[in-house]
């Protein structure tokens, strides 16, 4: 049977809107997850504490994203996907703080979580805003919005605990949402690793069809 070759797309083509949108993400997310380590550790918050890692795991993916703005669909699929496992590790770390806090038992402070939780939510709602016009794109762009409505969601969900532990003086408002939130980055993450995985496979296929005589 005869093999019908075309060529290999050329790498995508940076897109500066795109670009511009992970800076401001990138900045935004380096400077809460310092606010929120430190003050997840002075109100002895888990929900603050894993929101902070978070920060920081969606600034590091910014920036990688960044580096790899105008690869091939083979190269973005690939780091999507590393970033896809990420997200699913910082799920699992979580559930893992989330139970050694219960075992500690030390309700947090409800007013320092609260404060901080509403601030975090005004930063994740701005850099959603620059990151929504790419939420249907590849799978290095559906990553970046995945992280971005995460962590509103998260933060909304933080600032509820804050109001359930001024109420209570319990802690497990707190843990409850810190559970919420590694839900949330296991099945983010679990979505970004199906479609980078599909993308990847599809690239192989171009390449294969390119080597045909």
């Amino acid at each position: 049977m005869a093999c019908s070759c075309s060529p290999t797309p050329a790498p995508q083509k940076p897109n500066s809107k795109f670009r511009t949108a992970l800076w401001i993400a990138l900045f935004i997310n380096a400077a809460m997850f310092v606010i929120e380590l430190i003050g997840g550790a002075y109100a002895h918050s888990s929900a603050l504490w894993a929101d902070s890692l978070d920060f920081f795991g969606d600034a590091m993916n910014y920036a990688i994203s960044l580096a790899v703005l105008g690869a091939s669909l083979y190269w973005r699929a690939t780091v999507a996907l590393l970033k896809g496992a990420t997200m699913a590790l910082f799920g699992l770390v979580v559930i893992g703080k989330t139970t050694y806090a219960y075992v500690q038992g030390i309700p947090p402070e409800a007013i320092t979580m609260g404060a901080i939780g509403v601030l975090a939510l005004i930063a994740n709602v701005i850099s959603a805003l620059f990151l929504y016009a790419f939420r249907d794109g590849d799978s290095n762009m559906q990553s970046v919005w995945l992280c971005s409505r995460n962590d509103a969601i998260g933060n909304v969900a933080v600032i509820f605990a804050a109001v359930g532990v001024f109420g209570t003086g319990s802690l497990i408002p707190d843990l409850m949402v810190a559970l919420v939130m590694s839900i949330l980055g296991l099945t983010g993450g679990y979505q970004v690793i199906q479609k980078a995985m599909k993308e990847r496979q599809a690239s192989k296929r171009i390449n294969l069809v390119e080597e045909c005589p």
